[in-house]
């Protein structure tokens, strides 16, 4: 043991990091990033599920996690009873006494929403489609293949996915609006109903590549199916490889199809970008409505900001300039 006199002992309680946690409702203060609009929504999402027994106290999203290109945003939420984890897509919460690892939480959140939306779909599958045909043609093809071994049963392959491509471009015909005067091939006529509904689906010189490589997949498989609908030494390569490009064609047009809802072009009149969230706030009157919130540089349309959103920024703002 040193005699020597302990010089670097503080006697003062000026010591950092506290002995003691810092207050929850004081926690935003030293945040230098906040999301005022994204972290108002998950506070009302967990005092809702609290059914008013909770007040939320402080909001943090501590990570984005991606699993399969699906955004997963983590929360760590204080209450004036609890603390939680809230995982979005969709939203779920859980009580940090019972999940206290963040990692097992996260998979435990994808298990259950993957379970969830499988029983969900199980339940809606009587709901008409306007691809059922097509999906169920598309499955028969492949049973079959699993089970072929003579020509004629790889025959029987090709003429199920002649059909379903066939059924394909009738569907997507009847989701595309065409001008009176478009010359419509017959029915049966897959590639050159291809040509019409892409050029309506991709039109413009933007689109050139995308167009030409649609019609260009149409094109090539559709002799593909019709060849292996009628030679006699069909096999099951060429079954596999038709079965590939038929299922690549449909997933193709599925994504066309919902294109405008994907590639969502609206973008932050400050900062152009495309970042923008959308939000809801039961208290713009009269009902409550939906407004926009861009990501990147805090713009909204919320047509007036509350007084609680007004300290919150000042706070984050008094936070940044702190540690400048």
């Amino acid at each position: 043991m040193s005699d020597k006199p302990e010089h670097n002992k503080l006697d003062s309680d000026c010591t950092f990091p506290p002995d003691h946690p810092l207050p929850a409702d004081q926690l935003g203060r030293y945040s230098p990033e906040r999301d005022f609009h994204a972290e108002r929504d998950i506070a009302e999402y967990v005092e809702g599920q609290a059914r008013g027994d909770e007040t939320v106290q402080n909001v943090e999203r501590v990570k984005t996690e991606y699993v399969l290109g699906a955004p997963y945003d983590i929360w760590d939420v204080h209450t004036d009873k609890d603390r939680w984890w809230v995982i979005t897509n969709p939203t779920n919460l859980y009580s940090q006494k019972h999940f206290p690892s963040l990692d097992y939480t996260l998979s435990f959140h994808i298990g259950l929403m993957m379970r969830v939306m499988s029983r969900s779909k199980r339940e809606t599958e009587d709901e008409s489609s306007p691809f059922d045909e097509v999906i169920r043609r598309q499955v028969q093809a492949a049973e079959r293949l699993e089970r072929a071994i003579e020509a004629v049963d790889f025959q029987a392959v090709g003429m199920q996915l002649r059909e379903c491509l066939i059924s394909l471009v009738s569907a997507a015909r009847r989701r595309v609006e065409l001008a009176d005067d478009t010359e419509r091939p017959k029915d049966a006529d897959v590639v050159g109903w291809n040509r019409v509904i892409v050029s309506k689906l991709c039109p413009g010189e933007k689109n050139d590549e995308l167009r030409g490589y649609m019609k260009a997949i149409v094109e090539k498989a559709w002799p593909l199916v019709n060849w292996l609908t009628h030679h006699r030494n069909a096999n099951k390569t060429a079954s596999l490889i038709a079965l590939d490009a038929v299922d690549a064609i449909m997933n193709h047009y599925l994504r066309l199809l919902s294109r405008e809802r994907e590639d969502r072009s609206d973008q932050c009149p400050r900062c152009a970008s495309r970042n923008l969230r959308t939000f809801f706030d039961i208290a713009i009157t009269p009902d409550g409505a939906y407004y926009e919130s861009c990501g990147v540089c805090g713009w909204d349309s919320h047509p007036g900001d509350s007084g609680e959103e007004d300290e919150q920024l000042d706070e984050a703002k008094a936070a940044e300039e702190s540690h400048d």
